[in-house]
């Protein structure tokens, strides 16, 4: 049997911590990328040497270079910099812009037949960006967030209601950014509508951390933001596609009329399976749900028209 492969490009902290998570779920053999010499090297190495004492032999590169990379199954694009202070997002954008665009050329050329994962923010343009760049069909190329808003809105609702978040269930469409549209009537505690659980104020209050989950982790650390629930929810997806699990899942991926949106990324719930984007569900939206997703698809369009 050959091995499955993936590349992770970006060695920070979500690379990084994704390339581990991967390895200690023996998924995959795992190929780490960073432009800063002897970063993905050294990194690679040390996870390397944890194999034996965490019983995982996961195969793990580091290198600075691209040619490791051929004949991935998965690229996860994690790469990019961190809004510093005194930058627009617009900075951020045409910065992160040109990164992301390089390293889907490069990485594309060598696995034609790879799904692309693009966690890089913002995620949304982002995505789009690496679809252009690699000529890959809208199939293989998803962004991750939705996954991971979703995991922050399952933890405060299991939180609030002194539950397991095993229990809960929930769905966030959008944009991942302030835009995102976390939807109350699809999230569920073992079935039952969380509506039916908690009064509006409390979901509303609930709604809006989600929405600044990203934020709140930034204020605290004051160096940094998140990093394990972003990878762990990149691994997920990363599963998802390896095994051809067809798990429903909210990424974000490039919409042809469905929702009533053509040509841009929002994310939406999907099938994931080892194609890619296997099916995009619909579901129906009120009036004001409808009104939300259509403002953050507006706000996602607006920076992808940067990169047209």
């Amino acid at each position: 049997m050959v091995r499955k492969k993936v590349t992770v490009v970006g060695a920070g902290n979500v690379g990084a911590t994704l390339v581990q998570r991967i390895a200690e779920a023996q998924l995959a053999d795992v190929v780490m990328v960073d432009v800063v010499e002897g970063v993905p090297q050294g990194k690679g190495l040390d996870l390397l040497e944890t194999g034996p004492v965490m019983g995982y032999d996961s195969m793990i590169t580091g290198t600075n270079g691209y040619d490791e990379t051929a004949g991935s199954d998965i690229i996860v694009i994690t790469a990019g910099l961190a809004r510093k202070p005194g930058m627009s997002r617009d900075d951020l954008l045409a910065l992160n812009g040109n990164i992301v665009k390089t390293v889907a050329e490069e990485t594309s050329r060598r696995s034609p037949k790879a799904v692309m994962i693009v966690v890089t923010n913002p995620m949304d343009v982002m995505a789009f960006v690496a679809m252009k760049a690699s000529g890959f069909p809208k199939e293989r190329v998803i962004g991750m967030g939705g996954v991971l808003d979703s995991a922050r809105f399952r933890a405060f609702i299991a939180m609030e209601l002194g539950v397991s978040v095993e229990n809960t269930h929930a769905f966030v469409l959008g944009g991942h950014g302030d835009s995102m549209v976390p939807l109350p009537r699809y999230s569920t505690v073992a079935g039952i509508p969380i509506t039916e659980l908690m009064s509006k104020a409390t979901i509303d209050k609930l709604v809006d951390r989600t929405k600044n989950g990203g934020a709140e982790i930034v204020a605290l650390l004051k160096t940094g933001s998140a990093y394990y629930a972003p990878s762990a929810s990149t691994l997920e997806m990363v599963e998802a596609i390896l095994l051809d699990k067809k798990k429903i899942l909210p990424c974000s991926v490039y919409l042809d009329g469905e929702y009533g949106v053509r040509g841009a990324y929002s994310g939406v719930p999907v099938k994931l399976g080892a194609k890619g984007v296997e099916q995009v569900v619909e579901i129906k939206l009120n009036a004001d749900e409808n009104a939300a997703f259509m403002k953050s698809v507006e706000a996602v369009r607006s920076g992808c028209a940067k990169f047209m």
